[in-house]
């Protein structure tokens, strides 16, 4: 069974954040990738690429916030993130798109803090409150072992920006231990290019929101994040570029390529409409996109009466129209599925 994201982390809060895995099954024994970062470690270039994504902590500007703190020397940004890394948790998730769960789960692993701060945000008191445990580097890749131990299908990187310098060294410590699992890149999308070009070789699978579409909404309910429609677009162009379009191996994983996610809200807040034209018009209509209708009321989203409420099955229908009507050809299967029985559901409404 297939639970929200909600769901999930309310689950996580009452174990504490206590690491929770699923024993894979017998069946889920797969060949080895050869990742990206693995042909980049070849040439020499991942430990250098960590070394410059570790000196941006100095002056932070790993996101379009460019907050300029020292982190190493315990500054603190908007993100309100150490320069050591912080973790929440870390498991096998069922969850995600199908083509990322696989046969044993997505491997994620869910940062604290965050760079946005959504007004809505149903992982509250991970990125707000930023509850978690700091970590060292070399336990993080210890963690990123565990998870491709037990079968996961891949490395999930949860809110990743603001740690991004770490997350590259513990990829290279790990791949030294034998990690081959693909990364995902799963993000906010509020990401600068110029740290996203450092990525360039090592991140597989991106998966960013494009949440907003408009200025002004965007400063209302994303932390005052009033460039988060101009930075995200650049932002998935640039993933785009580095990895194209949607890739599975034989058995449907997930090998590479972009995935795209938005958040159908109520009142057409988020610009579904100006999104999937977006798409449409700047990347292949076979780019993968989840257009999601699990938006729920959630931390300070009742005090905005625009989205203080949920989306109707009438919103969500439309905004799968438009996605359809603007020629986007890969929307997620269980996207479609919702798509389907919502329609079928409105028809059979009396009248």
């Amino acid at each position: 069974m297939t639970i929200s994201r909600r769901e999930f982390i309310k689950h996580l809060l009452l174990l504490g954040g206590a690491v929770y895995c699923n024993p894979p099954p017998l069946w889920a024994a797969k060949p080895k990738l050869t990742p990206a970062y693995a042909n980049l470690a070849r040439k020499g270039e991942l430990a250098d690429r960590a070394a410059s994504a570790y000196a941006v902590f100095q002056e932070c500007r790993l996101c379009p916030r460019e907050c300029g703190v020292n982190r190493l020397k315990g500054e603190q940004g908007f993100c309100r993130a150490p320069a050591k890394v912080m973790v929440y948790s870390a498991q096998p998730h069922y969850g995600e798109e199908l083509s990322l769960v696989g046969a044993a789960g997505s491997g994620t692993i869910f940062f604290s803090n965050c760079n946005l701060r959504c007004v809505f945000c149903q992982n509250w008191p991970i990125a707000h409150e930023g509850r978690g445990k700091v970590i060292e580097d070399h336990q993080l890749a210890d963690i990123m072992l565990k998870l491709q131990q037990i079968g996961c299908s891949n490395i999930n990187l949860v809110t990743p920006t603001h740690v991004m310098p770490n997350i590259l060294n513990a990829v290279r410590l790990a791949l030294a231990k034998g990690l081959h699992l693909p990364l995902v890149y799963n993000t906010s999308g509020y990401e600068r290019v110029e740290m996203l070009q450092l990525l360039d070789g090592i991140i597989d699978i991106y998966l960013p929101d494009m949440k907003f579409m408009n200025d002004e909404k965007a400063a209302t309910y994303l932390g005052g994040a009033s460039d988060y429609p101009e930075a995200s677009q650049k932002a998935v162009l640039e993933m785009a570029r580095q990895v194209g379009d949607h890739q599975t191996d034989q058995r449907g994983t997930a090998t590479r390529g972009v995935m795209i996610r938005h958040l159908v809200m109520p009142n057409n807040v988020a610009g579904t409409d100006h999104f999937v034209r977006w798409v449409a018009m700047n990347l292949p209509p076979a780019t993968y996109v989840n257009i999601m209708s699990q938006y729920r009321v959630d931390y300070k989203a009742f005090e905005y009466p625009q989205i203080w409420r949920r989306i109707t099955m009438r919103e969500y229908v439309q905004a799968m129209e438009w996605a359809q009507a603007s020629g986007l050809t890969n929307l997620d299967p269980k996207s479609v599925e919702a798509w389907r029985f919502y329609k079928q559901t409105l028809r059979n409404e009396p009248s």
